[in-house]
């Protein structure tokens, strides 16, 4: 067993009995190589990734392999999930040398943590124009101690390259409706009529754009590509849930790992399609989804566990494909590898039910039992609405313990919250997309329970993340809190894929807040990074949904419902059945939050008051 024996993260676990002698991320890792003048090998991956675990079995696990990296390297293994700052910024340097990126990723890195040269997967022998993954090692140590000069000027080259997106200047130009309408211009001009979706194979589901869509009356991509998604390949028809995204255009063949927040973010896609359209079929996808998330994905205490691996027993997709003797119908099976098939079409309850039963028997992938902040916040605001429109689903119960979790296995002594949680331990500190997506998670808590402390911690910790990460001289939000590990950059993140940034969704949240609360200043720091992706959205919309939503909210008539009950009441139920995004809510009494002071039921009855900018109609007790 090696170092990463002493980890918590899966991931890192994987590796522990390699022959390689790994270091995790920190200074012992980092003195050692300045210590001998040795350039860092960083390999980064995550556990559900197949790559990952193709890449480990030809090469770690390789006993001459390991002795040429322990010889010549100081090797470090990283978690992404755990270190999304570690991954953006060499991911970017990745990029700048090969134009394309991926996991595992290989990146060599001076002793001074600057990268000099990288890649993605490397094979053991050269194939496909790719070099071996031992002639790579030969070469970058021999480059390393004969031309350090050159190492020198690509890694200072690389360094400046990754640094330009923190420094992105805001534009300066109106924020106006015409930008949400070039984007739908351009999204159409994207979007695969036949499968929906936007571009060709592979396709990733695109929830935040769907989202954008749908608050644009765009009904009809949506509906594409919602029916195309779940037909069966890419959802799971037997156990219900996404698998990670599609090879081919038609969503039929998944890469076939299962991600918490894919399906975090598809389940209120769905549901507000459901909303909207009244078609059962979405409400089903919901369901499913939101069983399989409990079903499977499920932490004691209330959490929610990262992923499942897209291999079982070295196998991809092993668990979740069939042949026809195993009692499904062949017009049900689409041809796959090794002889076995994809189900894709119309399942009966009996036969679904059937066909569960019969794959919970085989052996399973593996799950990253992890919990990450932000995954879990993005699940409990889908739990949370979904339990709110689905009352006979038992979903609000899920939220409320999830709820409750976030806010103390996740949470420190001083308030802040922290990035992962694994067999009751918390590590590292949180980064903006935790702050962010569980402030979201909770405000959709408020509206689903009408407890008041759910928007309230909603509103301490958007406030403490504008404090941790702001920044100040060019607007939005810095991946890193302020008082973090000084990296080689620091990064914002900005593009809403495959999960809304945290830039885009504290803006989000921040206009929440600010309408609720009366407090410009939040308004002005969401403005701020509005600013930040200006052009593009309009250049690349489908690269910033999320960020588009919150250009809608902000753009929106302000309209505020206080409502003086619960939300089981008659009243609430039929103010809060629209599909109406743009609408805050708060649900009181409660003099201390600024839309609800002063406000009081009539005639002891559940009160609601429609207002704009604080000014409200008067009160009604019925709609």
């Amino acid at each position: 067993m090696n170092r990463l024996a002493a980890e918590t993260s899966p991931y890192l676990l994987q590796h522990a009995d390699n022959p390689v002698d790994w270091y995790a991320w920190g200074d012992e890792a980092l003195e050692r190589a300045r210590e001998e003048d040795k350039p860092i090998l960083l390999s980064i991956g995550y556990a559900a990734c197949h790559w990952c675990h193709v890449m480990e079995h030809e090469s770690f696990e390789d006993p001459a392999t390991a002795e040429l990296m322990n010889e010549r390297f100081v090797n470090v293994k990283v978690d992404r999930e755990e270190r999304p700052d570690l991954d953006a910024i060499y991911m970017d340097a990745v990029v700048a040398l090969t134009g394309h990126g991926g996991w595992p990723m290989t990146v060599f890195l001076t002793p001074d943590r600057e990268p000099f040269f990288g890649g993605t997967y490397f094979p053991p022998e050269p194939r496909h124009g790719l070099p071996s993954f031992g002639q790579v090692l030969e070469a970058v140590a021999d480059a390393y101690r004969e031309r350090r000069g050159d190492v020198t000027r690509q890694a200072a080259s690389l360094v400046d390259a990754i640094r330009v997106s923190g420094q992105t200047e805001p534009s300066r130009e109106p924020l106006t409706s015409a930008i949400l309408a070039e984007a739908v211009r351009g999204l159409r001009a994207q979007f695969d009529p036949q499968w929906g979706g936007f571009g060709g194979a592979p396709k990733f589901p695109p929830a935040s754009t769907l989202e954008f869509l749908l608050r644009r009356d765009e009904l009809d991509m949506v509906t594409k590509t919602l029916d195309a998604m779940a037909a069966g390949g890419m959802y799971d028809l037997v156990g219900g849930g996404f698998h990670r995204y599609s090879v081919d255009a038609d969503w039929l063949v998944p890469h076939f790992e299962k991600m918490l927040y894919d399906n975090a973010l598809l389940v209120p896609a769905y549901l507000h399609a459901w909303v909207v359209t009244g078609e059962e079929r979405y409400r089903f996808v919901v369901e499913q989804t939101c069983e399989y998330m409990l079903r499977e994905l499920a932490l004691p205490g209330g959490g929610f566990a990262s992923s499942q691996d897209a291999d079982t027993n070295g196998v991809e997709g092993l668990t979740y494909t069939w042949t026809e003797d195993e009692g499904v119908p062949a017009e049900l099976l689409q041809p796959f590898e090794h002889g076995r098939s994809i189900i894709r079409g119309e399942l009966s309850p009996e036969l679904r039910d059937r066909l569960l039963e019969e794959r919970a028997r085989r052996p399973q992938p593996a799950r990253d039992d992890k919990a990450i902040a932000a995954w879990n916040g993005l699940t409990l605001a889908a739990l949370a609405e979904a339990g709110r429109r689905l009352p006979s689903t038992g979903l609000l119960q899920a939220a409320e313990q999830l709820g409750t979790f976030l806010l103390t296995e996740l949470s420190a002594d001083d308030g802040r919250l922290y990035r992962t949680w694994r067999d009751g331990r918390a590590s590292i500190p949180a980064y903006l997309e935790d702050y962010a997506d569980v402030a979201h998670g909770l405000i959709e808590l408020h509206v689903a329970t009408g407890d008041l402390r759910w928007l309230e911690e909603a509103n301490r910790l958007a406030r403490l993340a504008v404090d941790l990460f702001a920044d100040e001289q060019r607007g939005g939000f810095f991946m890193t809190a302020r008082d973090a590990e000084q990296l080689v950059a620091r990064k914002k993140d900005l593009d809403d894929n495959p999960v809304p940034s945290g830039n885009s969704m504290l803006a989000h949240v921040l206009l929440r807040l600010s309408r609720i609360y009366g407090d410009d200043e939040l308004e002005r720091k969401a403005v701020g990074v509005l600013r930040l992706v200006h052009s593009a959205v309009t250049r690349v919309p489908s690269a910033f949904g999320w960020a588009l939503c919150a250009l809608d909210l902000y753009l929106s008539p302000p309209r505020e419902l206080a409502i003086i009950g619960r939300p089981g009441d008659d009243l609430a139920r039929q103010a809060l059945a629209p599909f109406e995004p743009n609408t805050v809510v708060a649900f009181g009494p409660g003099e201390d939050v600024p839309l609800l002071a002063g406000k009081t039921q009539v005639g002891g009855k559940p009160t609601l008051y429609v207002c704009e900018r604080f000014a409200c109609q008067a009160p009604v007790t019925e709609l």
